[in-house]
Formats: structure tokens, C-alpha cells, sequence
């Protein structure tokens, strides 16, 4: 199964040529001015603010009736407008707990026709129900306005805030990083002693910050595994992978996990979430100690002495294939992301780059990648496109779905009662572990917006403080369950299938509120 999806030259043809054509109507559109005018509505803010607060040409022609000037005001949509969002976020949980329907949900397609038919089903309130205006944030704030009778309108502003200002940036470099590490291999087959095993997560955890914790994971777990292959006890280094790489070591910057880069496109600065690494080093330094402890005084001494003699004897150095031309690769996708935001100018200069252009550098990047990397070790990685495919699927519907919370959070966020970094924490986190993280973390990014920060140091109009809790909270809970966040499941996959029998969703949560919970009561006590 693996070589059928396993891509060499051939096979990622048609994705090349598809990006080579992105690249040229993106060049035409430049020759045309078409993505400098979408910068330059976006630098107006000033104008953007004033659109906001005085409507459109709708407003206009609607008269000066009570109704038009109630209708051309934003205000926030019932509760029942949230369904659709929590039905989704209910599936994602449960179907793959639901023997009857769990094969049906692995396929891709009938992910998306669930993702998508729900949020047909959000925009079919903002046509057909919804009587006020919906702030506009695609191309700068403005504000869209009901007509008389159907109005495209409201779910067409909708739609622009939920796919052009958040999906693609989001999708794009998720899918930039998830391909280009695919280009990198590690293997080899140390001696697993409890040392290198907590090197192998400690790496990790550094390393998931500044390529994804997607990206870590897939370079670190086959090598992690290969060296424990001849050890018996292996699960509990697993589920310690899962915890520091696939979660908690992602926060220092926003490429790190994905609810990190959401907080970037709202206006959290680039290099704000490096101000997290106290925490950071608390968290992942307790994990892997603890499992230094853990394994060197208890699992590593009931191994058997056979298997301890293999696994001295059967060696086999580190070995790094693409790692020299995926990692400078990686490297251009970081620098993408820092100095490459339409919002703000390059650095040293008074130019703003160009609507997209960000995205388009990042495609340009996987093109690169798949071109150069040495034939085969995509193939031996049994790298695929489907668990990004995945993402995309459930997350254009995600996005979609999750605009009536985020329009009723704006609207009465500080009503909700939580207003301490210890209550964002603990909501945020809680939450982020039986749902995605990155909705999650959104949600209460915009409920600790609409809380006033004055008087407070503040970011993208967040109090530092609650920005700090929610920021960690979405990051580190996501190790929670194995729902949590996306990679959680796919090591456990990649595990099962190298023969270690991982715990079931229960048993997972066992281990991860006997070890994780504690350092988290701390983490609050000392940090926030």
C-alpha cells in the first residue's frame, strides 16, 4: 500500500506542472496590478475603520428607516447559528470511535462532503436568516449589508473571511512544510538506552517549533522506532513523542502548530511567541526528564536480557538524506512567513509585499523540493499525500462553520466570565483536547480580544497575559487526547503499523492526565 502512494518523479508530475501554472497567472496578475491593488486596500486602515463603523452602499439605498440603520450595524447571530460548527467538530471526535462508521470517515472524500455540506449549511443562514451587517476582514475591514430579499452579499463576505483571509495562508503553509520534510530521511538504529531515546523527543521538541509539529514528527518517528525495534517496552516512548513532539514543543514561533499561525494572521508579530519559551523549556524539560526516569529506572531494567544483547549489538549510525537542500528549503519557508505579510512592510524598506505573495513563494518552495530531492526517499519515508489532504478537507469546512462563534465571541466575549490567564489556560486547553486546537484557539483569541487591555501591555489587541494562557493552553492540550491535534493520530499510526501496540483513546487519556495534568497545574502556578 505504501509504494502504491509513495510519489517519485512521475507521479508528482501533475502537481508541478499545476504549480508552474500557479506561478505564471500570479506572475500575469502582477504584470496587471491586480495583487499590489488587494495590498494597498489592505495598508488603508484608516480607511478600512471608517468603512466599518458607516456601512456600505447598501446602507445607502436602504433609506434612513430604523430597520436599515439597526440592519447596517454588525451584531452577532443566535447560538443555533454555532450547529453546524459543533456538529463538525462532533464528527471529527466521534466518528473514528464508531465502529459502524469509522472505515467510511477514513476516506478523504467523505470527510470533505461532511466538512463542506456543513458549511453550505452556515452559509445558507447568512443568506436566507441573517437580518445585520457582517464585518468584512479579506482586502481590509469594511462592512457588508443585507439587500431586500436574498443577498449574495453576506455568505459571500463570509466566505472571503473564512478562505481567503484564513484558509489558503493556513493550508498553504501547512502543506509546505509537510511536503518539503517529506524530502528529509533519518535512519539508523542507535542503542536504545534511556539517554538516546530522551535526545531523539528532547530534539524533537526543539525542532517542532521551527518546522511544525507535523514535520518533526514524520522526520523523527521512524528513526525513534527503528531504534527501540528491538526492545519490548516501547509504548510509553511513543506517547512521550506525542506529548513534547507533536505538541508541546511546537510554541516559539507560529510555524510551530497550526493554532500559532492563526494567531499570526490576526496580528500576533512573528517573533512574539519566542516570549512563551520559559514555559516552553519548564514543560519540555519536565516531560523528557520525566521520561528519562520513567524508562531508565523501570522499562529499560524488565527488558530481557536477549533483547538488551541485540540491541547493543545491532547498530547502525545516523544516516541524513536531504537534508542539506530540503532544510535550506524549510529555512525559505520561515523566512516566508516572517517577512513576507502584506500587512506589514519588508523590512528596511516601506514596501509591502504583495497580496499572496507569501503563499506563492511557499508553492514555488514544494515545486523545488520535489524536483531536487534524491530519488527514493520519499519512497523509503512511505511519505503521501493523504494525511494533508485530510487537513484540507475537514478545515475548509472548519473555517466556514467556526464564523458565527467568532462573530458572537467578538460581540460578547467579555460577558462570558472568564477573564484570568488561569481560566483562558484551562478553557482553552480543555477544549483544544477533545476538539482542533487550532479553531480552539482562535475562538479564544477573539474572546480575549473583546476583553479591554487597556492599561495592559497588549498584542493584536489581546492583554499579553491572556494571550500568553490561550497561546499555551491550545499548544500544550492538544497532547491531551489523540484528537487533539493532528499529528497525535498519525504517529500512532506509523507505530501500530512497526508492530507497538499503542493504547486505546482511554487508555491514551489515562497516561496523558497521569503525566501531563500535574506539569500543567505548575505551568499555571509558575507562569501565568
Amino acid at each position: 500500500m505504501a509504494e502504491r502512494h509513495a510519489p517519485g518523479r512521475a507521479a508528482d508530475k501533475p502537481l508541478i506542472v499545476a504549480i508552474v501554472v500557479l506561478l505564471a497567472f500570479y506572475g500575469l496578475s502582477g504584470l496587471v496590478g491586480w495583487p499590489q491593488a488587494a495590498t494597498a486596500m489592505i495598508t488603508q486602515s484608516h480607511v478600512e475603520h471608517a468603512t466599518a463603523h458607516h456601512g456600505d452602499g447598501n446602507l445607502a439605498e436602504s433609506g434612513n428607516s430604523a430597520h436599515a440603520v439597526e440592519a447596517s450595524k454588525p451584531q452577532p447571530p443566535p447560538v443555533y447559528a454555532v450547529l453546524p460548527f459543533v456538529l463538525l467538530l462532533g464528527a471529527i471526535a466521534v466518528f473514528p470511535l464508531v465502529p459502524s462508521i469509522e472505515h467510511w470517515w477514513e476516506s478523504n472524500r467523505n470527510r470533505f462532503i461532511v466538512s463542506a455540506g456543513l458549511g453550505l449549511l452556515t452559509l445558507a443562514y447568512y443568506l436566507l436568516v441573517h437580518p445585520y451587517a457582517v464585518e468584512r476582514h479579506f482586502l481590509g475591514h469594511g462592512l457588508a449589508t443585507p439587500g431586500s430579499g436574498l443577498s449574495l452579499s453576506l455568505p459571500w463576505t463570509v466566505f472571503q473571511n473564512a478562505i481567503f483571509n484564513e484558509y489558503i495562508p493556513f493550508i498553504v503553509l501547512l502543506f509546505s512544510l509537510y511536503t518539503i520534510s517529506g524530502g528529509i530521511r533519518i535512519s539508523g538504529d542507535l542503542r536504545a538506552h534511556a539517554g538516546t531515546n530522551a535526545a531523539f523527543i528532547g530534539v524533537g521538541g526543539l525542532m517542532a517549533s521551527f518546522i511544525g509539529t507535523t514535520g518533526a514528527a514524520m522526520l523523527l518517528i521512524r528513526p525513534l522506532l527503528a531504534t527501540n525495534s528491538e526492545r519490548r517496552h516501547v509504548r510509553h516512548t511513543v506517547l512521550f513523542f506525542i506529548f513534547v513532539v507533536c505538541n508541546c514543543g511546537g510554541c516559539l514561533l507560529p510555524i510551530g502548530d497550526p493554532p500559532l499561525f492563526l494567531g499570526y494572521l490576526a496580528g500576533v508579530d512573528f517573533l512574539w511567541t519566542l516570549q512563551l519559551w520559559p514555559a516552553w523549556l519548564f514543560v519540555n524539560g519536565m516531560l523528557v526528564a520525566t521520561y528519562f526516569i520513567l524508562d531508565h529506572f523501570f522499562y529499560y531494567r524488565h527488558e530481557t536480557k536477549r533483547d538488551i544483547s541485540v540491541d547493543e549489538k545491532v547498530t547502525r549510525r545516523l544516516h541524513f538524506e536531504g537534508m542539506a537542500r530540503n532544510g535550506v528549503l524549510l529555512l525559505g519557508v520561515i523566512l516566508s512567513v516572517a517577512l513576507l505579510d502584506p500587512s506589514k512592510t519588508f523590512p528596511g524598506t516601506d514596501w509591502h509585499p504583495w497580496l499572496y505573495l507569501r503563499e506563492i513563494v511557499q508553492i514555488a518552495l514544494v515545486a523545488i523540493s520535489l524536483l531536487i530531492s534524491p530519488l527514493g526517499v520519499r519512497r523509503a519515508n512511505q511519505f503521501n499525500y493523504r494525511a494533508i489532504i485530510e487537513v484540507a478537507a475537514l478545515f475548509f469546512g472548519i473555517f466556514i462553520c467556526m464564523q458565527p462563534a467568532l462573530q458572537i465571541l467578538d460581540v460578547r466575549g467579555a460577558s462570558l466570565g472568564f477573564h484570568t490567564p488561569m481560566q483562558f489556560f484551562w478553557i482553552t486547553g480543555s477544549l483544544s483536547s477533545v476538539l482542533d486546537n487550532a479553531p480552539t484557539y482562535l475562538v479564544f483569541f477573539k474572546t480575549a480580544q473583546a476583553l479591554p487591555s487597556e492599561g495592559t501591555a497588549a498584542m493584536a489587541g489581546v492583554a499579553v497575559g491572556l494571550l500568553k494562557a490561550v497561546s499555551l493552553g491550545a499548544v500544550f492540550m492538544g497532547a491531551m487526547t489523540y484528537i487533539g491535534n493532528g499529528p497525535n493520530f498519525m504517529v500512532k499510526a506509523i507505530a501500530e503499523k512497526s508492530g507497538v501496540r499503542m493504547p486505546s483513546f482511554f487508555g491514551y487519556c489515562l497516561w496523558s492526565f497521569t503525566v501531563l495534568v500535574p506539569i500543567f497545574a505548575l505551568t499555571t502556578w509558575i507562569f501565568l
